[in-house]
């Protein structure tokens, strides 16, 4: 251990007259601790609500969609095949019917957007209300059913009146002219399932039916909507859809789900950082602690400087004194903070729910949110960030006090001795 090490260490440990110095230490680490525990905390949460919202976006929306600008694709077998060997990343790729209808029962209207799906859909991984518990896949696909089958949300089913087993029917936007005008066209489908959504206005607005049902219904033939891709990361897509556009370009048009819904998340991440920001100010005052308890740590030893100094001590040797003495504050404040933060971010879901039961409160409403836990991942690149703007505040704060002590004269120091 050098010497200068040393010296910070004990000038940290103060006597009976410099406790109040000491106090301002711990006030100054303790500051520090809540900072640095409060930001990990809180951009914890905020990537726990942004993973969250991400996932609920993605409940039943495909991660790239390959479609043609105008008209549909009438050869969906191709599109698949190039896109199954674009990337190493593409999971599935599927083709799609999408129109918009209205839904008609009792009196009641819905508007929604009738997809037609393949079996083996993402879409089926979610939980629906069936019949006796059936799977859903069987009772849509069942070739043996004289009405076709729907599956629609539980927000159109309550707008509609209607439970499953219910027959409801399906208006496109699609005339029929007749020697008494035009009639529009109208099927009757009967409700297989029914989804309790798990992307709020996103899945709601979906009702699902047989891809080939959906074709010859909306006198398609063989052609699709479009293609829509899965891929093995939320992350993937991007570069996926842009390994496409090299060779889908128009009329052709590619978009990830980033493209469709990017920038709401972008406002989650712009107010993740405004709290970064806000939160960091904690982190600052408790800096200002540091400087202020150095200022009085080289007021009250002038005359140890001056001994240092004339003892042969260079001024950068004191400049290291005091830089060690606040980075010391600094670090403890920050591996505290750290650690803290870390056990509250991980443990963040059984907190909520133990103040919930001791206070008999509601804090998180998975109801509204959509999430069954209280959300919270820590992500190594923020705790990684935390860190280094803690300690860089902190050698910030030494900065201004240490360079006063090295240009003490050590003759006025002890002048008055």
């Amino acid at each position: 251990m050098n010497y200068e090490l040393f010296v910070s260490l004990r000038y940290l440990r103060a006597k009976r007259k410099q406790t109040f110095i000491s106090v301002i230490s711990f006030i100054s680490i303790a500051g520090i601790t809540l900072g640095v525990a409060a930001l990990i905390v809180v951009l914890a949460v905020m990537s726990g609500f942004h993973d969250g919202v991400r996932q609920q976006i993605l409940g039943n929306v495909p991660h790239v969609l390959v479609q043609k600008l105008g008209e549909d694709l009438n050869d969906p077998d191709a599109v698949v095949a190039n896109v199954m060997a674009v990337s190493p990343h593409v999971l599935n790729a599927s083709p799609f019917v999408s129109k918009e209808a209205m839904l008609l029962s009792r009196r009641n209207v819905a508007a929604v957007n009738v997809k037609g799906v393949e079996r083996q859909n993402k879409i089926f991984h979610q939980d629906f209300l069936t019949e006796a518990g059936t799977d859903v896949e069987e009772l849509l696909y069942n070739p043996e059913s004289t009405t076709p089958g729907i599956l629609i949300g539980l927000d159109t089913a309550t707008t509609l009146g209607v439970a499953v087993g219910d027959s409801i029917n399906v208006i496109p936007p699609m005339f029929t002219i007749t020697p008494f005008g035009m009639i529009p066209k109208m099927k009757p489908f009967k409700i297989v399932g029914i989804f309790k959504h798990r992307g709020g206005f996103v899945d709601s607005y979906f009702a699902y039916i047989d891809l080939k049902q959906a074709q010859h219904f909306f006198d398609l033939g063989d052609g699709v909507t479009g293609v829509e891709v899965e891929v093995d990361s939320f992350d993937q897509a991007a570069p996926v859809a842009q390994l496409l556009r090299q060779d889908y370009r128009l009329p052709y048009a590619v978009r990830s789900w980033e493209d469709m819904f990017g920038s709401f998340l972008s406002a989650l991440k712009l107010e993740k950082l405004g709290l970064f920001i806000v939160l960091g100010i904690i982190v600052l005052v408790a800096a200002f602690n540091i400087a202020t308890t150095l200022i009085m740590v080289v007021m009250e030893k002038h005359r140890d400087i001056a001994i240092l100094r004339s003892m042969g001590a260079t001024s950068r040797s004191i400049l290291k004194i005091f830089v060690f003495e606040g980075l010391i504050v600094g670090t403890l404040g920050t591996l505290l903070g750290t650690g803290l933060g870390l056990v509250l971010a991980k443990n963040a879901d059984p907190l909520i729910k133990g103040l919930e039961k001791m206070f008999n409160i509601k804090i998180f409403d998975q109801s509204v949110y959509g999430m069954e836990h209280f959300p919270s991942v820590v992500n190594s690149s923020d705790v990684i960030a935390v860190v280094v703007v803690a300690m860089s505040i902190s050698l910030l704060a030494t900065v201004y006090p240490a360079w006063r002590a090295s240009r003490m004269d050590p003759a006025e120091a002890l002048r008055y001795e």
